[in-house]
């Protein structure tokens, strides 16, 4: 039974970083958070399953209204144009976690892999959506080369080196997690 309240305290835990994550920020300009740091963290702590279960319940507390995502929160933020990353948060963590788990001890190499996978499967969610947001609900025209621009090329230097942080952590904090 212990083992079992670990991995709820856990994913519990894993939840909360996420929602903290939307508010520490590296100020440049455009502005990074650390949601994908925990998202990732969570995939390579937590596995596959309760990796995904945290985001997944990172998404719901903020749907319900809890402000924790980095505008608020409530059920209209689907039509926010960036709602699409928070939704790539959970196949992230699921794929983090689904990558490590196939190795009893993953090596650096092995962990930087998963969590840029699960960078690509966030950057993929979220651009898609990203794109449908603004050709279809505030009918804007957009080029796919300036969402390529605005969404990765702009943005992903600084989620690739908090992919290479966690990976780095993971080997540290690998012996507490459940």
């Amino acid at each position: 039974m212990k083992h079992k309240s670990q991995k709820i305290v856990m994913c519990a835990l894993f939840t909360v970083l996420i929602a903290v994550g939307a508010f520490l920020r590296i100020p440049l300009p455009l502005p990074i958070t650390f949601q994908l740091f925990f998202v990732v963290l969570a995939g390579l702590l937590l596995g596959s399953k309760l990796g995904a279960t945290s985001a997944a319940l990172y998404m719901i507390i903020g749907l319900i209204g809890i402000p924790v995502f980095t505008q608020g929160g409530g059920v209209s933020y689907v039509a926010q144009p960036t709602f699409g990353y928070i939704v790539g948060f959970i196949p992230a963590a699921f794929l983090v976690g689904f990558i490590t788990e196939r190795k009893k001890n993953p090596s650096l190499k092995t962990s930087l892999l998963a969590c840029l996978v699960g960078l690509l499967a966030t950057y993929c969610v979220g651009m898609i959506y990203y794109y449908l947001i603004w050709r279809f609900v505030l009918n804007v025209e957009l080029g796919i080369w300036i969402v390529f621009l605005r969404c990765f090329v702009l943005v992903a230097p600084g989620d690739i080196a908090l992919c290479f942080a966690a990976a780095l952590l993971n080997g540290k904090l690998k012996r507490f997690a459940p």
